[in-house]
């Protein structure tokens, strides 16, 4: 296998001056770079990711505000000041933060951020998110480099702890004054690559909700053939939400126009309980579920059917959350939102074949839909296998380059949307 050299450094000359030879080499450079910081969970430490972002807002002369809702979890604001900043601004948002590796699985090095002979960069956030963490960056460069000028400012954001729920993230940032005066008009998130030449635009997301049912029953002997035990509660909880899980799952597959995120998921995660002596039958059960909701699923329905279930098994029973998504309202993609006009005229002009969907999955755009604030995840990353959260994670450097280009049209489009929006 042949493992092509690292680009060589390009010189310190401003971004004026560089070619378009040059500034790819110096985009590929700064996304391997980014790779091989290993900010990976558990117990995250941001401080090379921060170290990496200063140095990047210093090359682009931009400002850059770091600051800490929870200790320990930075939040990077890098911004390019538009020409009539009083407008709503546009949000480029990524996260920092990775998935765990296991490295016997990885052909290459998780952290190594190694090339092959085919392009393919290898390394653990590649397609989630740091590929588009550096497209940002070397969007902005490009369009400085051209002299381009755009009416709206451009933050770039890079987020803690997205991958565990986005609670020290996006959820708390989103509330606070610091987010208030970005005046964010609109957002673009991370989006999903597609082994097709298909470009996935998420514009809603299922609500995730975390339950657990507890059954407690008669406790006994095991010589005795006890009646009401804690097992036979389980027992009709897991046949009852397998049945449900069954109808979602034929729901389906049984009509081509609807992808994962358009139902309702439910998947077993855990099952705790017993009894301290191999001699009695356990007072005590649990099993825990994990439900997506859909974004047509009424929940207060879906509270009855779970409550319905408790009730079908009788007294001492009963349900916890350890997370209860509200219902999130989707992105608008009608003639009703002008961003989305503006995003799809431009994908249409450039060619590029996109797909709406409700992302199977949750992100941090949920989170800025809550506070009104319309967004798209979007990743130009076609022909390109999902290896996100896999094993051997990659993105192709030509794949990567061509979505630098796709920005570029994009955000000179839509950091010009006219000022009465």
């Amino acid at each position: 296998m042949i493992i092509l050299r690292e680009p060589r450094s390009i010189s310190s000359r401003s971004n004026m001056e560089l070619t378009q030879y040059e500034l790819d080499k110096m985009a590929v450079r700064n996304f391997r770079e980014y790779l091989r910081i290993p900010s990976v969970h558990p117990d995250v430490n941001y401080d090379e990711c921060v170290a990496f972002l200063r140095r990047q807002a210093m090359e682009l002369d931009l400002p850059i505000q770091i600051f800490e809702l929870a200790a320990g979890k930075p939040i990077v604001i890098i911004t390019w000041l538009g020409e009539e900043p009083g407008l709503p601004s546009i949000l480029l948002n990524s996260h920092m933060d990775v998935v765990p590796v296991y490295d016997e699985h990885w052909t290459y090095p998780p952290f190594g951020a190694e090339q092959d002979e085919q392009g393919n960069i290898y390394g653990r956030g590649a397609q989630d998110t740091k590929g588009a963490g550096i497209q940002y960056l070397e969007t902005v460069r490009r369009l400085k480099a051209d002299g381009i000028r755009v009416r709206r400012t451009i933050h770039i954001s890079y987020m803690p702890d997205e991958e565990i729920g986005g609670e020290d993230g996006m959820k708390k940032f989103v509330l606070s004054q610091k987010f208030r005066d970005l005046n964010i008009g609109f957002a673009f998130d991370e989006g999903l690559a597609h082994p097709e030449n298909v470009i996935q635009v998420i514009y809603g997301e299922r609500s995730v909700w975390q339950i657990t049912f507890h059954c407690y029953g008669k406790t006994g002997s095991l010589a005795t053939p006890l009646n009401d035990t804690a097992g036979q509660k389980v027992r009709v909880i897991l046949d009852r939400a397998m049945e449900f899980r069954q109808a979602q799952k034929e729901k389906l597959e049984s009509d081509p126009s609807l992808r994962a995120g358009d139902v309702t998921s439910l998947n077993l995660t855990m099952m705790e309980g017993g009894a301290s002596s191999l001699g009695n039958v356990p007072e005590q059960l649990s099993v825990t579920f994990d439900i997506r909701l859909a974004v047509t699923e009424d929940h207060e329905k879906m509270l009855a059917k779970l409550q319905s279930w408790c009730e079908e098994v009788g007294p001492e029973t009963y349900y916890t959350f350890r997370q209860k998504d509200p219902h999130f309202q989707p992105t608008r993609i009608d003639n009703s939102n002008p961003w989305w006009l503006v995003f799809k005229a431009e994908c249409n002009n450039s060619g590029l074949n996109i797909q709406p969907i409700i992302n199977p999955p949750a992100g941090d755009s949920r989170h800025l839909r809550m506070v009104g604030v319309p967004s798209l995840g979007f990743a130009p990353m076609c022909n390109t296998p999902v290896r996100m959260h896999d094993h051997n994670e990659f993105l192709n450097e030509k794949v990567f380059l061509r979505g630098i280009r796709i920005y570029c049209r994009l955000l000179t489009a839509m950091a010009n949307l006219a000022p009465s929006y």
